[in-house]
């Protein structure tokens, strides 16, 4: 079993910056952390995954450049830096791990190949 603490998130203009947060516990192997976000109406979309040695990090082409994903191995926290933030960027944002096998590149964007999830955070960009 594996649970995931979601911290951070709130408001913030467009432009503007925020910094998420997943702590991660239990003792089942872990071979990345991702990030996706829901907006309203829309289907749940991936953001941003690193791998659990932190060797190789992906993103989606809408975040690229403007998102910063990394993970604190003395913590077992991953976090999220989100800078220049737009309107189009407000979703609720999940944590999530993968335990079954590693990914790599694309392999790492499926929703369905993460075990557990954390219970969600809201990000609202205001323009």
């Amino acid at each position: 079993q594996v649970q995931l603490g979601e911290s951070g998130g709130g408001s913030v203009q467009a432009g503007g910056s925020l910094g998420l947060s997943c702590a991660v516990s239990g003792r089942s192997m872990k071979y990345a952390m991702a990030w996706f976000r829901q907006a309203p109406g829309k289907e749940r979309e991936f953001v941003t995954a690193i791998r659990w040695t932190g060797d190789s990090t992906y993103y989606a082409d809408s975040v690229k450049g403007r998102f910063t994903i990394s993970k604190d191995n003395t913590k077992n926290t991953v976090h999220l830096q989100m800078h220049s933030l737009k309107s189009e960027d407000t979703a609720v944002y999940y944590c999530a791990v993968r335990t079954r096998g590693h990914c790599s590149g694309y392999g790492c964007y499926p929703e369905s190949g993460y075990d557990y999830w954390g219970q969600g955070t809201q990000v609202t960009v205001s323009s």
